[in-house]
């Protein structure tokens, strides 16, 4: 029976060749955690601190301004003086003209004023007819429809409107024409007065009311002019 050579065993606490053996003071010292001395510190980590952010540039420096030279007389201020008047509101000039009548005929002379007027221009809707006495055939017509449909076209003023001269409505048209077909002296000025007062631009008065003389070279029963 052959005889293999015995291996020899290797321990892994031996040490290579040329490395001496440890002691076993060293290798106590290796596994026994340390009691005394100083402690071990932990590594210290150094923060980067962070770069300044560079701000605005500065501008140019600002300049005062030049302050001015008190050296002279001090200056003045003028006082307001007053307020320049206002010129007062002027009221429109009312042409009056005279159409000389009978209370009989004022009638007639106020409807032939009309179709002068008319034909001259005027709208409708710019006359009104004001009766001092017995009120105008026409007023009466409109009268028969009922008083709402007769107001409703002074309201509406698109044609020639007829009414008493003591209407108290307050009514303005460019032309007013007044017939004196009757009433006393005293309430035919007064009829003129309020005739005046609803003119814008022309009254005309067929009768005797108001001035008792017309403008020079009226034709009698006529207006000087449209």
């Amino acid at each position: 029976m052959p005889v293999f050579p015995e291996e020899s065993e290797i321990h892994e606490s031996l040490p290579g060749p040329g490395v001496p053996f440890p002691r076993e003071s060293d290798a106590q010292a290796l596994h026994a955690p340390a009691t005394g001395g100083a402690p071990a510190t932990a590594p210290t980590t150094v923060t980067a601190a962070p770069l300044p952010v560079p701000g605005p540039r500065p501008g140019p420096p600002r300049l005062a301004p030049p302050r001015a030279d008190r050296s002279g007389p001090p200056r003045l201020i003028p006082k307001p003086g007053p307020a320049p008047r206002r010129p007062a509101p002027t009221t429109p000039q009312v042409e009056v003209q005279l159409v000389a009548a009978t209370p009989a005929q004022a009638l007639e002379r106020a409807d032939d004023t009309v179709d002068l007027l008319l034909d001259a221009g005027r709208s409708p809707g710019d006359i009104l007819v004001l009766t001092v006495g017995e009120a105008h055939p026409w007023q009466q017509h409109e009268l028969s429809f009922g008083e709402e449909r007769y107001w409703a076209q002074l309201t509406e003023g698109g044609d020639v409107f007829y009414a008493d001269a003591a209407l108290t409505r307050p009514v303005r048209r460019e032309v007013v024409v007044l017939v004196v077909n009757g009433g006393s002296a005293a309430r035919a000025a007064e009829a003129y007065t309020e005739a005046l007062g609803r003119a814008t631009a022309l009254l005309v008065v067929c009768g005797e009311a108001g001035p008792t003389t017309g403008a020079a070279g009226a034709a009698p029963g006529r207006p000087v002019k449209a």
